[in-house]
């Protein structure tokens, strides 16, 4: 029987009086301070450590449910710590959809054993490695990070557990990783894998892994599902009784509304992105500016923005408690669903929608899609009012439209570009990837998309056998397939020292401080060629500023920690071309055409020809696209012929970060490619009969 959340009694638990074993109500006083161990005592998940370590014996695979806030995150690990299971040298992994879970995590965890992250408790996310490989016993890591660690050591031999933390999520490197996992347990029977999430399909997860009892044979079966309540307390959902016509605007009048009739409690918003986050809070600022002259007694408000493209030590604000008299705001995308647990939030307002990255196999675009969230992560985002005490959701949508939902979300592996997950899984030897045991297929026709990508790289030969060096080295570089090729290319173009820094670049969200300071700074670095070239161009002004960095980016609305990212992702990358063998950095000394055709060497799938219309028409598979506006090439005499990063997709599909090229470049660069129809790759991906090593 699985616990259903809402049940407990607001502010009441009971615990075990020590003297006569009766249970006695314990109340709850947030002004109480508790120490560490006593907090830990407190968490729903204590009294289960037991159990939990005794299922861990005998079960390969367990599965656990426990709903947010249960503790589940932060004590598993600890219980397997004080259990045995990381003597020896051995790792407990933890692994998190997201960088900032994983981070604010092992600094939770670090703290409760009274050291430091980095030391005993350390976190890996990319680009970032905190961990000490004599001292560290807990490992929080993104499961990308989990999945580049296996094409070094395949059966993690390191590892005696490894936690999925969130699996409900189904991302991308989540459902290789329970493949991957799968079959590694049948080589290291001594591999414990725990499955945690708070909505999880337990049964799903359980005919995927159920089999043979390789720990205890006397059990018919190798997974076991464990239940955990959690301290959630009810949770009233208001909706809206008709739709509104603008759910930002909405989120405002909401939002003040609670601010200005509601008692105490912080308020969080699920929002889709940046540009609607700092759109409402500029919003609800002004609001608090006119009206906090009006009304005396009003309570300050403190208003926090979080998206992925957020420096770390911004995300980081949200777990700052408010000051006296005043209310917090979070503004957040769906990190804050279940990346991220905010303790103090009572009201939640919810959109209804989210933005997801798509892929169409037909058109081979990935997109940045709005869509309907599910009804679980509707659920989801409720339940994070009912933390504390008893809580209030505020859906800005009717119920009718609530209940025409999906009820889950669909898996990131059947709605993705799968170059990236191909070339991992051929670096590990796995060739036969169309019979890879995922736990969800994605569709057949973005696989060979995918082969089509890997080949017309230079990673895959006609064989679709991983090349050397080439493929290699793509592989052992933690970027994009496109992003990688681009890197490696520009040893050929003789312009690495600038590509590295484009490359750097692009993997930041953003650099501008806001999207008003985008819109005032970002001509005054502008270059005619395109967009990476101004990303180029901002780059070099940083490094070369005769004023030191924080007051050059100061000066130019620029984010400071961002630029200081960049420049540390570039000497990663320096790293791994130097391994590449690449030893000697070239610079293109100003002859802009090199860089342009090492980035096309990398995005010639995404080339793109003007239309009369003013349009664009992608080469590869004649699918329209529009230039954004907050490109550097948006403007009355758009260039003829470009190449683009992205597509994001608003009210019509647009191309981010584009850089002009010349049509004579294409066939120089990648003559096989525009015409693959005639390919041996393509005779053979459409003719079943025909002996190819998939």
């Amino acid at each position: 029987m699985f616990w259903k959340p809402g049940t407990a009694a607001p502010g009441l638990e009971f615990d075990k009086n020590p003297v006569d074993g009766e249970e006695q109500p314990i109340i709850f006083n947030k002004y109480l301070k508790l120490s560490i161990n006593q907090q830990r005592a407190r968490l729903p998940i204590f009294k289960y450590k037991t159990p939990f370590l005794y299922l861990l014996e005998n079960y390969p695979v367990i599965v656990i449910v426990g709903s947010t806030g249960c503790g589940k995150s932060t004590q598993l690990p600890q219980y397997l710590d004080e259990a045995g299971w990381t003597v020896d040298g051995r790792l407990v992994g933890c692994t998190q959809p997201r960088r900032v879970a994983a981070t604010s995590l092992a600094q939770r965890v670090a703290e409760e054993m009274g050291t430091v992250a980095g030391m005993e408790v350390g976190y890996a996310i990319r680009f970032t490695d905190c961990t000490d490989p004599f001292l560290t016993r807990i490992k929080y890591l993104t499961d990308g990070m989990l999945l580049r660690e296996m094409m070094i050591d395949p059966l993690l031999t390191r590892y005696s557990v490894i936690i999925l933390d969130e699996a409900h999520e189904r991302s991308l490197h989540t459902d290789v990783l329970l493949g991957l996992l799968k079959k590694v347990q049948k080589k290291r029977p001594d591999l414990r894998l725990v499955i945690a999430s708070a909505t999880i399909d337990a049964q799903e997860f359980k005919d995927f892994f159920n089999g043979r009892n390789t720990v205890n044979k006397d059990l018919p079966e190798s997974v076991s599902i464990m239940s955990i309540e959690g301290r959630q307390f009810d949770v009233e959902i208001l909706y809206y009784h008709e739709p509104v016509s603008n759910y930002a605007i909405a989120a405002v009048e909401t939002a003040w509304d609670i601010h200005c009739m509601e008692a105490d409690g912080n308020i969080l918003i699920f929002l889709t992105g940046q540009e609607e986050i700092d759109y409402v809070a500029e919003l609800l600022q002004e609001k608090f500016g006119v009206e906090k002259g009006r009304k005396k007694n009003l309570k300050n408000m403190h208003i926090v923005t979080l998206y992925s493209a957020l420096p770390m030590e911004k995300q980081m604000q949200v777990f700052q408690k408010a000051g006296a008299n005043t209310r917090k705001v979070i503004i957040s995308t769906n990190i804050a669903e279940t990346s991220v647990t905010i303790d103090d939030i009572v009201f939640v307002i919810d959109c209804g929608f989210t933005k997801i990255r798509t892929y169409n196999a037909n058109t081979d675009t990935e997109s940045l899609v709005v869509v309907p969230v599910s009804q679980s992560s509707a659920n989801q985002r409720a339940g994070r009012a009912g933390r504390l005490k008893n809580g209030k959701c505020y859906r800005l949508y009717t119920e009718d439209a609530f209940y025409g939902l999906k009820v889950k979300n669909i898996p990131e592996m059947q709605r993705s570009s799968l170059a990236s997950v191909i070339l991992q899984l051929k670096t590990m030897g796995i060739e036969n990837v169309l019979q890879f045991d995922f736990m969800s297929s994605p569709p057949a026709s973005s696989m060979i998309r995918a082969l089509e990508q890997l080949y017309a790289l230079g990673a895959l030969d006609d064989k679709a056998n991983l090349t050397s060096p080439l493929g290699t080295n793509m592989a052992d570089i933690p970027l994009a397939p496109s992003l990688a090729k681009m890197l490696l290319a520009s040893d050929e173009y003789e312009c690495s020292e600038e590509i590295l820094s484009i490359a750097a670049m692009l993997s930041l969200q953003s650099i501008f401080i806001n999207n008003k300071a985008l819109k005032e700074r970002r001509g005054f670095f502008q270059v005619h060629e395109g967009d990476q070239l101004t990303l180029l161009s901002i780059y070099n002004g940083y490094i070369n500023s005769k004023l030191d960095g924080k007051t050059w980016c100061h000066s130019n609305q620029i984010n400071y920690k961002a630029m200081l990212r960049a420049t540390d992702i570039r000497n990663q990358l320096i790293k791994y071309l130097k391994k590449s063998g690449i030893q000697q950095l070239k610079s293109a000394k100003g002859q802009t055409e090199r860089i342009q055709k090492a980035i096309l060497a990398g995005f010639f799938m995404n080339a793109a020809q003007l239309q009369q219309d003013g349009t664009y028409k992608t080469l590869r598979s004649c699918y329209k696209l529009s230039i954004h506006p907050s490109s550097v090439l948006f403007k009355e005499m758009p260039p003829p012929w470009i190449v683009f990063h992205e597509v994001i997709q608003t009210n019509k599909e647009y191309m981010k970060d584009c850089t002009m090229i010349e049509s004579k470049w294409l066939t120089e660069v990648a003559p096989h490619f525009y015409d693959l129809k005639q390919t041996k790759l393509n005779q053979i991906a459409y003719d079943p009969t025909t002996d190819f090593n998939f």
